[in-house]
Parts: C-alpha cells; structure tokens; sequence
C-alpha cells in the first residue's frame, strides 16, 4: 500500500511532469488557452503514457535485455510511441473533430513530447529514488504512467482555468499573451514545490 501511495504522490505532485520535470511544456503552453483544449490534450497524453508504457516495459525487459540491444531503446520507443499517436488522432478525429481542430498540430507532437518519452525511459530505470520500491514491474510501471499522465493533466486543467479567467481583465498590452502565461506557469510551479515536502 506503501508503495501505491508512493507513486500515486510522486507521480500526480512531487515529481509532476510539467511543474518539477518541465516535460511537455509546448502543450502546456500552447493548448492551455481553453479548459476543453487541455483536457482533451491531457486525455490524449494520459492514454498514450499508459499505452506507450505498457508496449514498451516488456518489449525492453523481455526483448531488448536479453538480445543486448537495450543502446536502441529511444529508437524503439519513439516508433511505438509515433505508431500509438497515429492511431489515437485517427481515433480523435473521427469521433470528435471539434476537438480534433482543436488540438491542431499539438496533437502529432505526442510523438516527441518529451513527457511521454520520458515516462516510457523513467520506469525502465531504477525507481527507487522516486517511489521507494526496489525495483519496477509492469503493473507499477502502468500505474506510475497513468498518474503521471493525471498529473499532466491536473496541471493543463489548472492553468487553462487561470488562463480564461486572465482573459476576462484588460492587462497592459506589455503583459498580455504569452509573457503573462509565463508568469501564470511560474506561480503555478512554485505552488506544486510545497508537495515536495511530503514524505511516505
């Protein structure tokens, strides 16, 4: 149950992907203007990390250690990953095309998010640092990229929300656009820096 915790803590707020890792920031800033962009992002991204993780932690234990090519990993993970976003963005505009639209070119780029990667590479390494387990299986690896990608998600929600109300204010022209979301994604940075403090 310890470890359960663990990764949940770390995962969603200690080690959150965009506010203590900074991976994902071009969706972060560039589909963060409308709450239904970002969550439709951060669905998409979720989806992916457990998808992605899920293919990849056996393919790399029972395939890439045993042949000893574990030096081509990112070559194999970034095929997966590309593969599984082609099929997830047929899938988005097909079923919904408002959403589609809106995701514009950010939705390709999952390809080479670096969040998503870096989930995939993270749980193949050693996690004891982070969840204090001893070692990574599939099921916790699953569980780590669903609520890493949860986290993501809290935090594109977040600055989305703050984001639309901004937008309600006349802000001196020197401000307004992206040097105020900048700032906005700084206070919300240090905001998540008091979950560090958590211990299990």
């Amino acid at each position: 149950m310890g470890t359960f915790i663990a990764i949940v803590l770390a995962a969603v707020l200690t080690n959150n992907f965009i506010t203590a890792k900074t991976y994902g920031i071009c969706p972060f800033l560039g589909v963060s203007k409308k709450t239904s962009s970002a969550v439709g992002m951060g669905i998409a991204v979720t989806l992916v990390m457990v998808l992605a993780t899920l293919v990849t932690y056996p393919i790399y234990t029972y395939v890439m250690i045993p042949l000893h090519i574990e030096f081509l990993e990112i070559i194999f993970f970034i095929f997966i990953i590309a593969s599984l976003v082609q099929m997830l963005e047929k899938i988005i505009q097909k079923l919904s095309p408002s959403l589609y639209g809106a995701m514009g070119i950010y939705l390709p780029l999952i390809t080479t998010n670096c969040a998503v990667l870096g989930v995939t590479e993270l749980v193949i390494g050693d996690m004891s640092n982070i969840i204090g387990a001893a070692s990574m299986n599939v099921g916790w690896a699953v569980l780590y990229a669903l609520f890493a990608g949860l986290g993501f998600t809290l935090v594109m929600i977040i600055m989305s929300g703050m984001r639309e109300r901004l937008n309600c204010y006349k802000l001196p022209k020197a401000v307004s656009g992206f040097p105020i979301a900048m700032v906005t994604a700084s206070f919300i940075c240090m905001a998540f820096m008091v979950f560090t403090y958590i211990t299990i």
